[in-house]
């Protein structure tokens, strides 16, 4: 257990002194407040002025009440959120072979598999906070823009929808990292990610009939954004998106136990 917290410790340092852990916090927060004047817009169209695409936008978005601005935060999660999970997850596992400095790690008397728990647990922490400065920026941005429909009961719910789909996102990020081990870079890993955002899509609306069994799908299916259509997810589409994030961290673990990393 110390050497998993001196790991732990030893990942958050690192990326405290990386730029991208700010970029990525200033990015998140600048999303929460750009979907908040998004709302504006949308309650105020004339500030659009002669704009067709920000004003078609700002239409598209809805009501001009909080349980539509909760929505859209949920959408953001399953798509820019996925988007960010994914790209710290590439970042954690694939600098340590862009650096080349894997192999000085793997001559440490510390066992391989932790190594690879506290870079799961530093991408758990990182990307759960960009999440939450999404969510905290975009409710800030909502106040101040004085939106419709707020109640407690309102933004609990929401609240509680946002984070449990939050967290589905993020454990489908084990599946990246094991990617990044396996190319031992940043380009496939990447194409990965924008891979299943459009192929989740493409079950939807193609195969709908397993969209129960496709791990990408349910974080969608959960939040009931997939449409009153949609099925709702169960003890088996649980099991399957849990199963293959533990397959792919324990794939992960093995990757760095026995191939070779010359």
């Amino acid at each position: 257990m110390r050497q998993l917290y001196s790991a732990i410790n030893t990942e958050i340092l690192k990326a405290c002194r990386s730029k991208i852990l700010w970029i990525s916090i200033l990015l998140f927060v600048f999303m929460g407040i750009m979907i908040g004047m998004l709302m504006f817009i949308s309650k105020h169209p004339e500030i659009a002025g002669k704009s067709a695409a920000l004003g078609t936008k700002a239409r598209l978005l809805g009501k001009n009440d909080w349980p539509s601005y909760f929505d859209l935060m949920i959408q953001m999660v399953l798509t820019v959120g996925c988007m960010g999970c994914g790209i710290v997850t590439i970042w954690v596992f694939g600098r340590e072979y862009m650096d080349r400095v894997v192999k000085d790690l793997l001559v440490l008397p510390v066992p391989r598999h932790i190594f690879v728990s506290s870079k799961f647990i530093l991408i758990i922490i990182w990307s759960l906070l960009l999440l939450l400065l999404l969510f905290a920026s975009a409710v800030i941005t909502g106040l101040i823009v004085n939106l419709d429909g707020w109640t407690w009961v309102v933004v609990r719910d929401s609240f509680v929808l946002y984070i449990v789909s939050s967290l589905l996102t993020i454990l489908l990020c084990t599946p990246v990292g094991l990617i990044t081990c396996l190319s031992r870079g940043y380009l496939l890993p990447v194409t990965f990610v924008f891979l299943t955002l459009i192929l989740t899509q493409f079950v939807f609306v193609a195969v709908p009939g397993i969209i129960l069994y496709f791990p990408w799908a349910i974080p969608a299916l959960y939040s009931g954004l997939a449409g009153s259509d949609a099925p709702h997810p169960g003890f088996i589409s649980y099991s399957v998106l849990i199963l293959t994030s533990v397959a792919c961290m324990t794939g992960t673990a093995a990757w760095w136990r026995y191939a070779d990393q010359k």
